[in-house]
C-alpha cells in the first residue's frame, strides 16, 4: 500500500508520530520525521531509520522547509501526517473563556494552522498528480469535549472540521484524507494522568493508534477511532445534544482531567 512511498510526519520524535513512522518504515516507505526537539528528533531518526528535520509547525516557513527538505531526501511526498499537537489546561478555578491569549494562539497555530500550512505546499501538486494522502491527528476532543481545557477542545474540533473539508473538496482529485481521533494514549501529553488499564476508555499505546490508521487506510475510511467506543459516545451526543451537555456538566468534577502539559508532540 505504501511501499516505496515518501512520507513526512510532524511531531514524530516520540509518541504517536514515532509509532506511525515505525509502521510506515516497516511497510517499506521512505520516512522523514520532524519535531521541535532537535536532539530527540535526530536521535529517533537514527533509531528507526528515518531522516530527520527540526520544524516549528506554528511557523509556515518552517513547515514549508520541512516539506522541501523531505522531498529532496526521499522524493515528492505521497503522504503527510500532521501529528504535532499542544494542550494547555484551563486556569484553576477559571471559566470557559479563561486561559492566556498565548495559550489560545499557540493551540490554534499548532493544532490547526500547521495542517493548513502543509496543505498549501502539498495539495496543488497532488491535484496535478491525481493522488496524495493527508492524515490529521486530531483527538476524541475534536468530536466530544475534553473537560479541563477549552483551547484543546475548540482547536481539535477545528482540526476535525478542516480534515472533513479537505476530504470533501478533494475527493474527486484523488486525495485521500484520514482524521485520527484517539481518546487516551500513553504519551508525554498524558503522563500526569492516572492510567486506565481496562475497559473501552483505557489508555492505549501509540502503536495501537498506528495500527488503527493502517486499518482505515486499507479500507479507505476517513475517521480513525483507535477507541471504538468514541463512535458510541459521538452518536449518543448527536442523538440528544442536551442530554450530552447535562451529563458532562454533572460529571465534570469527577473526571480525571489532570494537568495537561505543554507538549508539542503526542
Amino acid at each position: 500500500m505504501i511501499s516505496g512511498q515518501s512520507i513526512a510526519i510532524t511531531g514524530a520524535a516520540g509518541g504517536i508520530g514515532r509509532a506511525i513512522a515505525e509502521k510506515c518504515i516497516a511497510a517499506g516507505a521512505k520516512v522523514a520525521i520532524s519535531d521541535i526537539n532537535e536532539e530527540l528528533v535526530h536521535e529517533t531518526a537514527k533509531e528507526i531509520g528515518a531522516v530527520s528535520f527540526v520544524c516549528d509547525v506554528s511557523n509556515e516557513a518552517s513547515v514549508k522547509a520541512f516539506i522541501e527538505g523531505a522531498t529532496k531526501k526521499n522524493g515528492p511526498i505521497d503522504m503527510f501526517v500532521s501529528n504535532a499537537g499542544v494542550g494547555f489546561p484551563d486556569e484553576p478555578g477559571g471559566h470557559a473563556a479563561g486561559g492566556s491569549n498565548k495559550s489560545w494562539e499557540l493551540s490554534w497555530q499548532i493544532n490547526v494552522m500547521s495542517s493548513i500550512y502543509a496543505g498549501r505546499s502539498l495539495i496543488p501538486g497532488w491535484i496535478d498528480k491525481g493522488q496524495g494522502r493527508f492524515v490529521i491527528v486530531a483527538s476524541a476532543a475534536g468530536l466530544l469535549a475534553q473537560v479541563g481545557t477549552a483551547s484543546y477542545t475548540a482547536t481539535k474540533h477545528a482540526a476535525v472540521g478542516y480534515a472533513e473539508y479537505m476530504a470533501i473538496m478533494h475527493k474527486d482529485d484523488g486525495i485521500k484524507v484520514h482524521c485520527i481521533c484517539p481518546q487516551y494514549v500513553q504519551t508525554n501529553m498524558t503522563k500526569n494522568m492516572t492510567v486506565i488499564t481496562e475497559g473501552p476508555d483505557r489508555h492505549i499505546l501509540p502503536s495501537d493508534v498506528a495500527d488503527a490508521l493502517f486499518s482505515c487506510m486499507e479500507k479507505d475510511e476517513f475517521l480513525v477511532l483507535p477507541h471504538p467506543v468514541i463512535k458510541d459516545y459521538f452518536q449518543a451526543k448527536a442523538g440528544n445534544h442536551d442530554r450530552y451537555i447535562a451529563g458532562m456538566a454533572k460529571h465534570k468534577s469527577s473526571l480525571d482531567t489532570a494537568h495537561i502539559p505543554k507538549m508539542e508532540t503526542k
